[in-house]
């Protein structure tokens, strides 16, 4: 059962992955596996902490950096103590007109794994993204949060799973749960 916090994140994350054509691309995935069922051309995890994005982009034993069509960032950027650095290597592994996905937790209890740091709202992702080297015009962000999904992440048991019989996807646009985010490399 999916996390009530990413149900509509997942669903309208996954339109993205289809409308830019996820499945002719080469991806790479940071600590997460939210990828691996988007039948990609191909795909690889790097997971914290044989690879930390902050201390620089992955390599060939040469040196050379792996260029990829797509990467992904699902729930990890929160948790980064240097997420502009980390955001800049992504930006050196892209190819030209790669692509960036990375989705944040906005209002969630905190979770430190091993580090909490960060929470983004859908402007303040855009800014960010701007800021670590993206063009403005190829990004797109959104939210999704309400206040009964803020009341369940206050259970006992975190994250709530998603009861579709209960819950109410309705979006509250002032209340944000989750925050995502597509940047597109010029």
């Amino acid at each position: 059962m999916p996390s009530l916090n990413r149900v509509v994140m997942n669903r309208r994350s996954r339109r993205l992955m289809e409308e830019i054509g996820a499945k002719e691309m080469d991806i790479a995935e940071f600590s997460g596996q939210w990828g691996q069922n988007l039948n990609a051309k191909s795909y690889v995890q790097y997971k914290y902490p044989a690879h930390d994005i902050c201390d620089g982009p992955v390599k060939y034993a040469d040196g050379e950096v792996l260029k990829y069509d797509l990467i992904l960032a699902n729930q990890v950027w929160e948790h980064l103590d240097r997420p502009y650095k980390a955001t800049q290597n992504v930006i050196e592994m892209l190819r030209p007109g790669g692509y960036f996905w990375l989705a944040v937790p906005f209002h969630i209890p905190f979770h430190a794994a091993p580090h909490d740091c960060t929470r983004w709202s859908a402007r303040g992702l855009e800014n960010f993204l701007i800021e670590a080297g993206f063009p403005e015009d190829d990004i797109r962000t959104a939210s999704w949060g309400n206040r009964k999904a803020a009341a369940r992440n206050l259970e006992e048991v975190w994250p709530p799973e998603y009861d579709s019989e209960t819950d109410s996807l309705e979006n509250e646009r002032d209340f944000p749960m989750v925050t995502w985010g597509l940047a597109r490399k010029a």
